[in-house]
């Protein structure tokens, strides 16, 4: 578990993270969010000693992360996969960081085995692509089979099939009862992945729940629905107080209403539905909508420039 409690980062005047508290539980998958500058990465950092807070405290499982003899051991992270020694191999690096924390050797053939990264390893990491090196960051991560894993941006580089493994490796990891941190700006795969969301704008909290709690907090429903008569289904359910769009020649869309009450109200109406459903909501829409405060650029323009 991470316990963040009145985090507070200043570079001189900026305020990059601003009294922020949260709490990262165990066997849940954390979705950590926020626009590009709102302090996740600086938070992250504080979080593995790297930046030291110009106030408040990070506990991981009890405890400040530059406690721990063997770091690797208790925490795995990814932060920035260009962070390693070009001229090594994926091998070497990786043993390296066992040798230094206490790990054997023989981890290092596993992770690399469990990241896919193969005969790869022999070669030296500057002929790397971006996907390799997150795979390589990935390994090193895992290398100390740790309780506690934060990943900045894991799915950056990484093809169809990588984005895929990295969502299923999570979601395991998890079910292990590992307490995983994730930083995205992929709200698709966050929506698909994460159990639980902190999303961040400028430094401070903006919500913190499940994620099935903040998709219905936009507080919009939604309903598809074909019918061979949408003549006659769109002046019915108008004629009941519902909000009734055409979308294609026989499709419309209901708001505020679910596809219940709207399959309820057809037969009672004597209309015949090909389709009906509910529409989901999505995660990139209730991000835009918590974040619209905390943008700091909107298509090169600063918020300042936009609301001129």
């Amino acid at each position: 578990m991470i316990e963040v409690r009145g985090l507070t980062k200043r570079y001189g005047e900026v305020l990059a993270v601003d009294d922020l508290s949260f709490d990262v539980e165990q066997g849940l998958v954390t979705g950590f969010l926020g626009p590009n500058g709102a302090g996740k990465s600086t938070t992250m950092r504080m979080m593995l000693g790297l930046d030291r807070p110009t106030s408040g405290t990070v506990l991981v499982n009890g405890q400040p992360f530059t406690s721990f003899a063997e770091p690797l051991r208790e925490v795995g992270a990814l932060l920035d996969p260009g962070a390693v020694h070009s001229g090594r191999t994926g091998r070497n690096h990786l043993r390296i960081a066992a040798r230094t924390n206490g790990i054997p050797l023989s981890r290092v053939e596993a992770v690399i085995d469990q990241v896919g990264l193969g005969s790869a390893a022999r070669r030296r990491i500057k002929g790397y692509s971006l996907g390799m090196r997150q795979r390589l960051g990935i390994a090193a991560a895992l290398l100390g089979d740790p309780r506690v894993l934060l990943f900045d941006e894991p799915i950056n580089g990484l093809d169809l099939d990588g984005v895929r493994w990295i969502r299923e490796l999570l979601r395991r990891l998890a079910d292990e009862g590992r307490t995983v941190l994730v930083s995205s700006h992929l709200m698709s795969e966050m929506q698909q992945t994460a159990d639980r969301l902190v999303v961040i704008g400028r430094g401070r909290l903006i919500a913190d729940a499940t994620t099935a709690d903040i998709l219905r907090g936009l507080g919009r429903r939604e309903v598809r629905v074909r019918s061979s008569q949408p003549d006659l289904l769109l002046s019915r359910l108008r004629e009941h107080g519902l909000v009734v769009e055409r979308v294609e020649p026989q499709e419309l869309r209901i708001e505020g209403s679910t596809a219940a009450e709207v399959g309820d109200l057809a037969y009672a109406l004597g209309v015949a539905l090909h389709h009906l459903s509910d529409v989901e909501q999505s995660l990139e829409q209730a991000f835009i909508e918590l974040t619209s405060d905390s943008v700091e650029y909107h298509g090169g323009r600063t918020t300042q420039e936009v609301a001129r």
